[in-house]
Parts: structure tokens; C-alpha cells; sequence
């Protein structure tokens, strides 16, 4: 029994009643149209060797056309399963009481209700999104890659049919995967045999209509898609919106087979994986797919083919030997009602088993939750693959200890504790110039007079050196980096240091320009309010020494009275407390100038410190605060499916 090609009618409405255009295509062998068990040899199977092969080839020359004998095709051996077009000519034919016992069919066009996901999915695959977006600048197309087809296959597959649910058979060469799918569909629709590979390109089985777009989507043209054989109405039932798929081996010789498997196996909602008994640990099988799909447990079945070729209890101990690989593989196997992978054994050949996988597949398909648990498990395939890019193990970022420290080393480069020394000693230094004796005042202007005039000291002793040492600017820089991007991922954490890299350029300039501004202030520093009380007292104390050498000096050339005392008593006073007065100056001028240099170093520090955070840190928080956002996206990814830690930061 052979089936015909798939002209979806829901999605090819136009087609209806076009018999010019059928009657010229060449039509399959009357002979095919038998229901097995009842003398037809289309009906053989694997060993029907007229029947026209998989690809829909032309017949052969002997045959007659269906067509041209409408006896052929509305007699009593034809079968009652529908093929779109044949069962509405053989319907036209033979009337409507020959289908009194089945469900009519709406021919016409039907809307099929797009893939709804659940509230948990469509919010990871958001998050995903997100994740995608905040990516993009920081991290290569190719770590991205994954995720991105993940988004791409998710919007896809949800604006196409939720009422169908697309289902491959899988295997490798000679495990009877052909056989079986032609058992399920109850007609020989992928051609079998022993030349291998038997299967050249995917071949597609449609149970109910609607179904065009999802296969569309698989690549399967038009002349590569079936409609099975329905025993009865309530099998078409149970299995309707099933979609089977039959697969190249994945260990074909054919390179382009191999392709064809991988790219539909990452398109279809569920797989069923055919293993015999002599490869069914093949290593090939278990490492390039069973291991990696082992998220993908809810939507496999793997089947243990061909267990009539096991004696005795045999087939019960490779099936136990199959589960223990399974469960090595960590793929989740369903028993005792958790969710995971159905394996089976069976026989597509004696049919021992199939009844069983029909009904596995009929609740599959009923529950249409297939499509989004795919999905589902495809996003946690990529998050897992993100893992690295995006999870700590430990707690990541920049504390407050090193921001502090930072500023410390860049207030140091600066040198901001010798500009705060020095602010003081020109606070000493104007002090003593105001409080000091003439007499002092003159030496120190008489010294000055003879070195030349170098200005304010600079911060500096050497005047070849720059004002901020540039090495201990690079080096605080290449601290605060390191101590920001541990503990976070490699291209983070480098994203974080080129952050710092590009706020550190021009950094030593900025330094220096600040050191000239806010080292010292312009101009004479602030005085005391007893400072002009000291001065009149200095003044005093030299008007005392004048007054009483003027006084000496009259008694020498006698204009006045002779009197020693008094005079020398205004010349000691004056002598004395001059110094005295100068002394006790310095000594109350030290608590102001020291107040007077701190104020000086805490102005370049928060000055430097500044700059610093503009520049350096300000970039690396921004970094900082994207991964975080970044990773609370990750969080929402792999948290609400699968409760992964993404770690601390």
C-alpha cells in the first residue's frame, strides 16, 4: 500500500477540483490501493518491489493510470484513507453512504490556531532576549549564536500551527527506522531494504491538515509529503496533528545526509531515536547526539528495535542495558509517571510493540505540549552554554575599601601630602615674616636680594620631574581594574579593565593641572585674628629700641640729661621682646598652619580623588552595573525553567 503526496488543503485551497491538472501526473499502481492482508502486493511493505519509491518517481511503464479506470478507484478494494484529492474523486464516485462510518472532513480552508507559550516560557524567552541585546557589545557573535538561533526557531515555530506537533524518527543505518515509520503509518510510504542508505532526504507523514507550514519549515518539498493509512476513524483520531518525519541515517556515508538529520532535528518538537540491538551503544550515537539533547528528555522516545531477532529474555536485558546508558548520558528516562524519556522495545516488522509506541504517541500528541517543551529545553541548552560568560562563583564588583585605596594612591601621585607640608610652611613662613624683628626682616631680604628669585616652591624638589608621577598613576589604575573584573567572567571582566584603560588616558595631565590649582591658593594665606595684635606689638617693641638709642645718642652729644637707666631699659625691652614676641608667634601660628595644610591636602585629595572617579571609576561602575543587569536577565532565564544558581556579585 502506497500513499500519495501531501496537498495540504487548508493551505492550498485552489487546488480543489483541479482534475486537469491531476490527470496528466503520473498516479501509482491500482495494485497499491489493497489493504493489507487482502492479496494486495503494494500492501507487502519493505517487499512490495512495484510499489514507487519514497521520492515519488515516475511509475512503470506497464502500469495502467488510476485515473483512466474510475472501477480501480471506487471499487470495493480501495482504502479508506485520505489523500486529499483520491479521496474526494472516490467520495464524488461512490457517494456518500460508502463513508457513512466516517468523520467528514472540511475541506475547505480551516484556520489553524497559532503555538500559545505559557506565561514561565514566553518570560524566560523575554529575558533571553534581553540578555541578547545587553550582549551584543560586549560579547562575539559566535557566543551569541546559540541564543540567537534559540530566539529565532522560538518566534518562528510560535507563529505556525499549536495543534500540531512535529515528530522525527531518527537512527542509524540498518535499525529499522523506515520500517517503523511505515508501521505507524500503516502504509509503505519511506522505502526499505538492504541497500544502504535506503533514506536519501526526509520524507513527511501528515495525520490531519494545517500542517503544510510546519512542514515548509522543515525543507520536505511538496513530493516528499504523505498522508497515512487510517485503519479506522478512531485511530486517524488519536494520532490527529501528529506530523512524522523520517530521517537519513545519522551515520550515513553521505555527507549530505548527516546535514540534512542535524538541521531538522533542531527544527522538529519531538524525536523518536530507533536503535537496534548491535548499535545501540554505538558511541556516535550517545556523544554527538543523545548526550547533548539529554535537556531534551520529555520530547524522545527511544525505541529498541528488531527485539524479534533477541531469544528469550534477551531483549529485556539490552533494553536494561540501554536505560543504564541513557542514564549515563543524563538524559531523564519517564518511568513511574516523572517526566522524561519513553523507551520501548519492539518490532516493526512482526508489529510486536508498536500498538504500544502508537498509544505513547497518541497521549504525546494529544497533551500539544510537545513545541514548547522543545523550546523550553533549547533556551536551557543556550543559558547553559552561557554559564560561563555570565555566572559567578563568588561575590564580584568594586568595594568601597578599593575605591578608597585608589584615591589614596592617585591623592599620593599627586602628592598631595607635600602640598599639604608645604601649605604650612608658607603659613609659618608669611607668619614670621609679619611677626618677625626688622632687623630679621631685612637679613632675610638682604639673602633674598642675593639668590635669584625661583618663585613659590614647587610640589616637586627636582624641576626636570612632573607634578603627578605618572607611574603610580598606571599602577593605581591597573589596581582598582583588577580588583573591579575579579571574579567575574573573561570577557566582562576584560570589558571592565579596557573601561579602566580608557578613562586612565590623559589622567596624568588632568593630575597636574589640578596640582597647580588647588596645591596652593592664590595669594597671601588667611591670618589670624591676633595677627594684627602681634604686629602692633613688634612695632612696639622697635619703636621701644629707636626710642631708646635716640635717647642714648642725645646724651652722648649731650642735648639730654645724663640718665642711663632709663633708656638702656627701653633699648633691653625692645631687644628682647621682639624676639619674644616673634617666638611666641611661631608657636601660636603652629596650630593654624598645620589646620591651613590639611585643608590644602584635603582640597587635592578631593580634587584628585575626583578626577579618579570621573575618569576611572565611573566607567568601571558603568561596566559593573551592566553585568549586573546582564546577569539578573541570566538569572530570570535559567531560574524560572530550571533554578540554576548563577552565583554572587
Amino acid at each position: 500500500m502506497t500513499a500519495v503526496t501531501d496537498q495540504d488543503h487548508t493551505e492550498h485551497p485552489d487546488r480543489r477540483g483541479d482534475t486537469s491538472r491531476d490527470e496528466n501526473r503520473p498516479e501509482r499502481d491500482d495494485r497499491g490501493h489493497a489493504p493489507p492482508g487482502e492479496g494486495g502486493r503494494g500492501a507487502a511493505g519493505p517487499s512490495g518491489g512495484n510499489d514507487r519509491d519514497a521520492a515519488g518517481g515516475p511509475p512503470d511503464g506497464n502500469r495502467t493510470d488510476p485515473a483512466a479506470d474510475p472501477a480501480r478507484r471506487t471499487g470495493t478494494d480501495a482504502s479508506p484513507w485520505d489523500d486529499g484529492l483520491i479521496a474526494r474523486r472516490a467520495a464524488e464516485d461512490a457517494g456518500a453512504e460508502r463513508f457513512a462510518g466516517a468523520e467528514s472532513r472540511n475541506l475547505g480552508p480551516q484556520a489553524v490556531p497559532p503555538l500559545a507559550y505559557d506565561v514561565p516560557l514566553r518570560s524566560r524567552l523575554e529575558a533571553l532576549r534581553e540578555l541578547v541585546g545587553l550582549s551584543r557589545t560586549r560579547l562575539d557573535n559566535r557566543t551569541l549564536a546559540e541564543a540567537g538561533r534559540v530566539l529565532q526557531e522560538a518566534a518562528a515555530r510560535r507563529r505556525l500551527s499549536g495543534q500540531h506537533t512535529v515528530v522525527a524518527i531518527a537512527g542509524a543505518t540498518g535499525s529499522g527506522k523506515s520500517q517503523l515509520f511505515n508501521a505507524l503509518a500503516g502504509v509503505a510510504i519511506s522505502e526499505t531494504g538492504v541497500r544502504r542508505p535506503t533514506t536519501a532526504a526526509p520524507i513527511a507523514c501528515s495525520w490531519s491538515d494545517g500542517a503544510a507550514s510546519l512542514i515548509e519549515r522543515l525543507g520536505i518539498p511538496p513530493r516528499l509529503r504523505r498522508r497515512p493509512l487510517q485503519a479506522t476513524v478512531d485511530a486517524d483520531e488519536r494520532l490527529r496533528g501528529l506530523v512524522l518525519v523520517d530521517l537519513p541515517d545519522h551515520d550515513s556515508a553521505a555527507v549530505q545526509h548527516r546535514e540534512q538529520v542535524d538541521r531538522v532535528l533542531a527544527l522538529v518538537d519531538a524525536v523518536i531515536w530507533v536503535v537496534d540491538p548491535e548499535k545501540y551503544a554505538d558511541a556516535m550515537l550517545h556523544e554527538r547526539y543523545l548526550r547533548p539533547m539529554a535537556a531534551h528528555a520529555e520530547v524522545m522516545f527511544v525505541v529498541l528495535n528488531q527485539i524479534d531477532r533477541l531469544p528469550g529474555e534477551a531483549a529485556e536485558q539490552v533494553l536494561d542495558d540501554l536505560r543504564r546508558l541513557l542514564d549515563e548520558d543524563g538524559i531523564a528516562l519517564g518511568e513511574y509517571g516523572e517526566p522524561g524519556t519513553t523507551v520501548l522495545a519492539l518490532s516493526a516488522l512482526t508489529g510486536d510493540g508498536v500498538g504500544e509506541l502508537r498509544e505513547a504517541l497518541s497521549r504525546f500528541v494529544a497533551e500539544r505540549g510537545a513545541p514548547a517543551r522543545r523550546i523550553s529545553a533549547d533556551v536551557d541548552i543556550a543559558a547553559a552554554r552561557l554559564w560561563p560568560v555570565y555566572a559567578t562563583r563568588r561575590r564580584a564588583g568594586l568595594s568601597e575599601e578599593a575605591r578608597e585605596e585608589f584615591s589614596a594612591r592617585l591623592a599620593d601621585a599627586v602628592g598631595a601630602t607635600a602640598a599639604g607640608e608645604a601649605a604650612e610652611r608658607a603659613w609659618l613662613r608669611n607668619a614670621n615674616r609679619a611677626c618677625g624683628t626688622p632687623w630679621l626682616r631685612l637679613w632675610r631680604w638682604c639673602q633674598d636680594r642675593r639668590e635669584p628669585t625661583t618663585g613659590r616652591q614647587s610640589l616637586r624638589g627636582q624641576p626636570d620631574e612632573e607634578v603627578t608621577a605618572r607611574q603610580r598613576v598606571e599602577q593605581a589604575v591597573r589596581t582598582v581594574a583588577d580588583r573591579a573584573s575579579d571574579g567575574l567572567p573573561a570577557p566582562w571582566a576584560q570589558a571592565v579593565r579596557e573601561a579602566a584603560v580608557r578613562g586612565s588616558q590623559g589622567l596624568p595631565e588632568a593630575l597636574d593641572e589640578l596640582a597647580v590649582r588647588a596645591g596652593l591658593p592664590p595669594g597671601r594665606p588667611p591670618r589670624p585674628g591676633w595677627w594684627p595684635v602681634a604686629v602692633l606689638a613688634q612695632a612696639s617693641m622697635t619703636i621701644l629700641q629707636f626710642v631708646g638709642g635716640l635717647w642714648l645718642l642725645g646724651q652722648i652729644i649731650g642735648v639730654v640729661s645724663p640718665n642711663l637707666g632709663v633708656p638702656v631699659l627701653l633699648m633691653a625691652i625692645g631687644i628682647v621682646g621682639g624676639p619674644l614676641i616673634e617666638w611666641s608667634c611661631r608657636m601660636a601660628a603652629r596650630g593654624p598652619a598645620r589646620r591651613y595644610g590639611q585643608e590644602a591636602e584635603r582640597r587635592l585629595r578631593e580634587a584628585a580623588s575626583g578626577c579618579g572617579r570621573a575618569r576611572v571609576l565611573d566607567p568601571v561602575a558603568a561596566e559593573l552595573l551592566r553585568y549586573r543587569e546582564v546577569r539578573e536577565q541570566y538569572g530570570r532565564v535559567v531560574g524560572v525553567g530550571g533554578g540554576a544558581r548563577v552565583g554572587g556579585g
